[in-house]
């Protein structure tokens, strides 16, 4: 096989894999909405509508124990206006509903919605119908609060002050069988990760028995059209000890309730940069559901018992932020694989560790990227020198190769032996040039992924027009100069003795040029360079050592 043939071939799958996602995110199979059950109707007609909550409780999880009953759904009008309770901390602005004491809107202070507008941070939890996303949990059991029972808040306005490294909201609930429950959520300064505590006062002449569970409630996001869409997942992520990273998107979830026991674990909903994650005790069942047009992922605890007279506490943790890895890792174990590169993995994480430490030093993302993607080159050098040298052998055989093929014409047998003749005894062996590329593809498609993934990159400047590495280049400069990188490396590369072969390398670079005018600017700038130092190295050893 022809080295140019390699090229074409790789080139090519890369750009229908590129067309194939854009078709999907723009034209694929929407998911199908679930009509309604006659258990949802039913109780929707006994339970008047709540603002940015479902009106039914089929998005209750069931108790593990089959001798609980479940907990009945109060039927309040005045649920439909619960106040909120507005936090501030130094990283979030949160809006908890005293329904449920759910977290129905959240908002990122440090990650701006925008670059061009630094005071609108950006909305991950949010109980808007176009964009609905919701946390929320409560205990099951008789006299336990779930997220349908309205809590009492002390005030509407918390704010984390000055010097202060905790803030506590509490939230209160009262049954008349004498069970008391105070819901409090716990924040801390620099932190993602809320700790949400169910306190239980029992005067009751008996013990208290329930279980505590969470969840999230989000709609399936709709397709964003673009030219040339680059997919990352948006779903659910399941933790265990035997699988610690299972991805449960929303075609499972419509296609099967997920039931089973974990230990250790955690579930998350997550999306580009982003990501929400209720960490549990070690204990605990995970679930998932469909309401209507809402998927729903959560978790049971195991029963606990509160003695009569006394109190009891159970808490959980909730991740709710930037997909972090140094703040995921201290979260939970696993929780930094929700930063997801693939199979790759293995590869892409020492390139994220040596990019955070160049970061470190230059302090700028884009010289970042550069200095990367130099040392990766480097790392290379041998092995892109052996491919050069073997475009510079085929490039110098080309004239004597074509006269062969105009003189022995169909006869494939002939020209293939008086090839091989030539081939030993210049000592040239035409795969020399394909290995070292194929060696090379698993690092640059892991950087890639690494590039992609890292929500550092979000709105990262670089220097002049360039302030977000995350999004396209605005004037297309970028894309223009990898263009013009491609066609050079085209020029200094042999042609194909098949015309065909040779018209279409020829087109790669205009077609290349047109799909990367909306690729992030960042991933371009990786483009750029490393074509920019392959063209260096070519031309080196095609001028300077085959010479000599």
């Amino acid at each position: 096989m022809e080295n140019q043939k390699l090229l074409l071939y790789v080139a090519l799958s890369f750009v229908l894999i590129l067309l194939y996602q854009a078709w999907q995110q723009d034209y694929g199979p929407k998911p199908a909405v679930s009509p309604p059950s006659a258990t949802a109707t039913a109780a929707s007609s006994a339970t008047p509508p709540v603002a940015a909550t479902p009106s039914v409780a089929t998005d209750l999880p069931k108790p593990i124990a089959a001798s609980q009953a479940a907990p009945t759904v109060p039927s309040q009008p005045q649920l439909k206006s619960a106040e909120r309770v507005h936090v501030v901390t130094d990283l979030l602005s949160v809006d908890i509903d005293a329904l449920g004491g759910d977290l129905r809107q959240v908002d990122l202070r440090a990650y701006p919605l925008d670059v061009a507008v630094s005071d609108k941070p950006f909305r991950l939890i949010s109980d808007d119908p176009n964009q609905f996303f919701i946390a929320q949990g409560g205990l099951l059991g008789n006299g336990a609060p779930n997220h349908y029972d309205l809590y009492k808040a002390e005030q509407t306005d918390y704010r984390l002050p000055e010097g202060v490294d905790e803030l506590r909201v509490p939230l209160t609930w009262r049954d008349p069988s004498g069970v008391e429950v105070t819901k409090s959520y716990v924040f801390k300064r620099n932190s993602y990760l809320v700790r949400v505590e169910y306190q239980v006062h029992n005067t009751m002449a008996t013990d208290w028995q329930g279980q505590v569970y969470a969840q999230f409630q989000r709609t399936e996001p709709p397709n964003k059209s673009s030219m040339f869409g680059i997919y990352t997942y948006t779903g659910a992520v399941v933790s265990s000890p035997e699988n610690t990273y299972d991805k449960v998107d929303f075609a499972r979830m419509r296609k099967d309730n997920l039931s089973l026991e974990d230990k250790n674990g955690w579930i998350a909903m997550i999306q580009h940069y982003f990501a929400a994650a209720w960490i549990p005790t070690p204990s605990f069942h995970i679930y998932t559901k469909v309401v209507n047009d809402r998927y729903v992922l959560g978790y049971m605890g195991p029963i606990v018992s509160v003695a009569s007279g006394a109190t009891g506490t159970v808490s959980t943790n909730l991740y709710v932020g930037p997909k972090e890895q140094s703040r995921l890792k201290e979260a939970a174990n696993n929780l930094e694989l929700i930063v997801d590169y693939g199979k790759l993995t293995v590869i892409a994480q020492p390139i994220y560790w040596l990019l955070s430490v160049i970061q470190s030093i230059v302090s700028n993302w884009g010289w970042s990227i550069i200095l990367l993607t130099i040392l990766i080159k480097a790392a290379f050098f041998h092995l892109s020198a052996t491919s050069y040298k073997s475009m510079a052998q085929m490039r110098h055989l080309a004239p004597r190769i074509q006269a062969l093929k105009d003189r022995y014409g169909d006869d494939r047998q002939r020209l293939n032996e008086a090839m091989m003749e030539i081939y030993k005894k210049e000592k040239v062996n035409p795969l020399s040039g394909c290995l070292p590329i194929l060696v090379q593809i698993p690092v640059f498609i892991a950087l890639y992924w690494v590039l992609m993934e890292s929500v550092e990159l979000r709105q990262a400047p670089w220097i002049f027009w360039i302030h977000d590495l995350s999004a396209q280049d605005p004037y297309f400069v970028l894309p223009l100069i990898m263009g013009a990188t491609m066609f050079v490396q085209q020029k200094l590369s042999p042609a194909p003795p098949d015309p065909i072969q040779a018209k279409v390398m020829m087109v790669l670079p205009f077609l290349f040029t047109f799909m990367f005018l909306w690729f992030p600017s960042g991933l371009v700038l990786y483009w750029v360079v490393n074509n920019t130092l392959s063209i260096a190295q070519q031309w080196y050893i095609t001028n300077k050592m085959i010479k000599t």
